[in-house]
């Protein structure tokens, strides 16, 4: 696959305002394992390698263990995430596919998250969600291969 633009990254310069975005959800109080499956999850949900690549890579130095990173993509049946963590991934994947159902947010799913965080919270793992969503549109549409660093 060749880039459709190089140094896609930079055009047009976009880095401030997304530096800030990542500040404010890093700050948001949600664990930051828990930020890098949410991530990892909705980039593989858009098949956008570039984002799953990175998104894997970050989870690692993030602490996320193996066996999560390895069972991510059926996440429902594997025995090792957490409560939270489950309510995080049910989020991001309602989020993530919004056509796919009216009403793809359900009271329920929000509930469930709820429990787990606070409204500030929430409001981290919402964004996380839509700057990845924006990131793997981007990041597909340009064709911008695994392995590019944004550095």
């Amino acid at each position: 696959m060749t880039a459709r633009i190089q140094n896609a990254a930079t055009q047009p310069d976009i880095t401030a305002g997304v530096q800030h975005i990542f500040k404010e959800v890093y700050a948001g109080g949600v664990p930051r394992h828990t930020l890098e499956l949410v991530h990892l999850r909705a980039s593989q949900i858009n098949g956008c390698s570039a984002c799953v690549h990175a998104g894997a890579t970050g989870a690692a130095k993030a602490g996320v263990s193996s066996e999560k990173l390895h069972t991510l993509a059926a996440w429902y049946e594997s025995p090792f995430f957490d409560d939270a963590e489950r309510a995080a991934l049910a989020l991001t994947e309602a989020a993530t596919r919004l056509s796919d159902r009216p009403g793809a947010v359900t009271d329920e799913i929000w509930a469930e998250a709820a429990k787990h965080y606070d409204e500030r919270q929430l409001g981290a793992l919402v964004l996380m969600v839509a700057i990845t969503n924006f990131f793997n549109r981007i990041n597909t549409t340009l064709r911008v291969p695994a392995g590019t660093s944004w550095d």
